[in-house]
């Protein structure tokens, strides 16, 4: 290590340190936001303002995307370097920053909440660009920082629309981050099995014309043709329940029962719950598959196409169809993988100290449990190697399966060379015959400043000297790139939605609702 390079790490560190206090405070904040895919306005918002007031240049809205931004900030010529920060939160999953189960004040447990979190994603990386920001300014360092907001993660939202409108073709290297949420993947940077396809497709079932559904079976005799008691469509709820009880029942019939691939769903509401009795006139499924490839996620879909013309058909309705997301399988680099985990590795893996473990303890005795001397799972006090992190995943999967769950972090990848890199969240070790923890103990574990401080501390400290590596060492640069290049060429994906896809900020997804006065306060959860 240059001199020159160690002497910025010890700066971008210590600026960490001595504003720890500032990023728990601003992770609290986002954190109590909790707003969901594609209506994080004011997430947004606050990253937004932080952003120019550090001295950013920020487009504000993205790509058409309202809730995503992007900032730069140069300091003369070098490498573009780029990370991001995620913020949406998870309907359902409300969740006090408390040692007993109870949802936030003044909302339903069904309100949003942070379970990953993504809060502590977007402010980690925060502290590492402007630790990284600091460290080039106090030593001279020249190159470019770009910070991307990326909303809707959950849905793989933002990353293909960024990418597919040129925003990360400048980049340089990309460092993708993400709190620990399974193991062997805690405290180290993925190697080789990068995460897999994902589709997501919204099948809306428009009935606009139920009067024409029998016209023969009007009553001659009365004064109204199309009177209430005439025979009408059986309409869009009938064609969704169709769609979704034979996509259900077809499950074992799409794939084979391995390689570890999922499908979901969710019914989207228009909000026609107080109808009348005329037949609902749009309903809207949506599906989402998780893939080790693209081969596997292309025969979901073509028995998902072919289950929704025929309940279109059943219920006299029209059908429409919206991609959400169709992302392709990561691309690794292993330069950058092993540059990031000599970085982590400088920096040790989170340590919880004796307020960390109060509060994990005080969670216990509220689940009556006995407290733990050492509460905390044993792995998130621990580094992890790439190549061992790899070879615990593959004693688990396929040997053909090349790829493992998904993310949309994969849609950079073909960008430019990117490492994906975990740091653990606070997770608590299990009590022998009491059974899992239930999920809001991790959920409130993560909004806790004591608990979750460790996890923004080790990750914004690797992210700022893996970027001060790179910005002072062509060489590993340059590596990286070239390995990019050859993986590039060896094996070309090219995207799979076209140039001008959309983003589906339009469909009726779920919302904060404010009264008259504008207010945050009044939400229909």
């Amino acid at each position: 290590m240059t001199e020159l390079t160690a002497a910025a790490k010890r700066t971008a560190q210590a600026w960490i340190d001595e504003h720890l206090q500032q990023l728990t405070e601003w992770h609290t904040h986002i954190w109590e936001l909790a707003e969901p895919a594609w209506r994080e306005y004011r997430s947004q918002q606050w990253y937004v303002e932080r952003l120019r007031a550090e001295g950013f240049t920020v487009e504000d809205g993205s790509a058409g995307m309202p809730t995503a931004f992007s900032a730069r900030w140069s300091n003369g010529d070098g490498p573009t370097l780029l990370t991001y920060a995620e913020y949406d939160a998870v309907p359902g999953n409300s969740q006090a920053a408390a040692t007993t189960e109870a949802p936030r004040d003044g909302l339903s447990r069904f309100a949003p909440g942070h379970t990953d979190p993504h809060s502590v994603l977007g402010i980690s990386t925060l502290a590492g660009v402007l630790a990284t920001q600091h460290a080039m300014r106090q030593h001279d360092i020249a190159g470019t920082l770009h910070y991307t907001g990326e909303p809707a993660e959950k849905m793989h939202g933002s990353k293909v629309v960024h990418g597919l409108r040129g925003y990360y073709d400048d980049a340089d290297a990309i460092v993708s981050f993400h709190p620990f949420y399974m193991l062997p993947l805690c405290n180290t940077a993925r190697w080789d099995t990068q995460c897999g396809a994902y589709y997501s497709k919204v099948y809306s079932f428009i009935c606009d014309h139920p009067e024409q559904w029998q016209l023969s079976s009007a009553d001659p005799n009365s004064p109204i043709p199309a009177s209430h008691s005439a025979a009408r469509a059986p309409g869009a709820n009938l064609s969704l329940m169709q769609m979704y009880s034979a996509s259900r029942s077809m499950l074992d019939a799409m794939l084979p029962a391995t390689g570890g691939w999922s499908f979901s769903d969710a019914i989207l509401t228009d909000g026609q719950a107080t109808a009348d009795n005329l037949p609902q006139r749009v309903a809207r499924v949506q599906f989402s598959w998780r893939t080790p490839d693209i081969e596997m996620a292309e025969h979901i879909l073509q028995v998902l196409d072919r289950n929704a013309a025929a309940a279109a058909s059943m219920g006299h309705c029209e059908l429409e169809e919206r991609w959400i997301a169709r992302s392709r399988p990561g691309r690794t680099n292993h330069a950058m993988a092993t540059l990031l985990f000599d970085n982590l590795s400088e920096v040790g893996a989170p340590s919880y100290g004796p307020e960390a473990v109060a509060v994990a303890q005080e969670v216990q005795r509220s689940l009556g449990l006995e407290p733990s001397e050492r509460p905390f799972l044993a792995e998130t006090e621990q580094l992890i190697a790439p190549q061992e992190a790899e070879r615990g995943l593959r004693e688990h999967m396929p040997a053909w399966q090349r790829n493992w769950t998904s993310d949309d972090y994969v849609e950079m990848s073909h960008y430019a060379p990117l490492v994906r890199f975990y740091v653990s969240r606070p997770a608590l070790q299990p009590v022998p015959g009491a059974g899992p923890y239930p999920s809001w103990v991790m959920n409130a574990l993560g909004g806790i400043p004591e608990t979750i401080a460790p996890t923004i501390v080790t990750a914004g400290k690797t992210v700022a000297g893996t970027f001060l590596d790179l910005l002072t060492k062509p060489e590993v640069l340059a590596e990286a790139r070239r390995e990019f290049a050859e993986r590039m060429a060896a094996d070309p994906v090219p995207p799979l939605l076209p140039a001008d896809f959309e983003p589906p900020i339009d469909l009726p997804w779920p919302d904060y609702r404010t009264d008259l006065s504008g207010s945050h306060e009044h939400r229909h959860w």
